[in-house]
């Protein structure tokens, strides 16, 4: 079953948070994950939530995103991000029928 990691990112230091997003994919291809979204234009539609800026990943099962979150490559980069661009981080399951 498909997961998903969804971050509302909130850039405080773009330099640092480029560096961050530069290394960052090639963390998500040994674990099989793929941006959906990768800071997007959106809108809000409904409710108070406007986040900065929207990331949404995509991996196989909650296990491979876990890993991934959890690797060695992604913790360490996952501190140039939570310095340059505090977070709220969300890991989901997707739906199928």
């Amino acid at each position: 079953m498909p997961a998903y990691v969804i971050l509302d990112v909130s850039v405080k230091d773009p330099e640092g948070y480029a560096a961050y997003r530069e290394r960052s994919p090639a963390t998500l291809e040994k674990y099989g994950g793929r941006y959906l979204v990768r800071g997007n234009p959106h809108e809000v539609v409904e409710g108070d939530w406007d986040p900065e800026r929207v990331v949404v990943l995509e991996f196989e099962s909650v296990e491979r995103a876990r890993e991934w979150y959890e690797s060695a490559e992604y913790q360490e980069i996952a501190p140039m991000r939570q310095r340059a661009a505090p977070s709220k981080v969300i890991l989901v399951e997707g739906y199928t029928e």
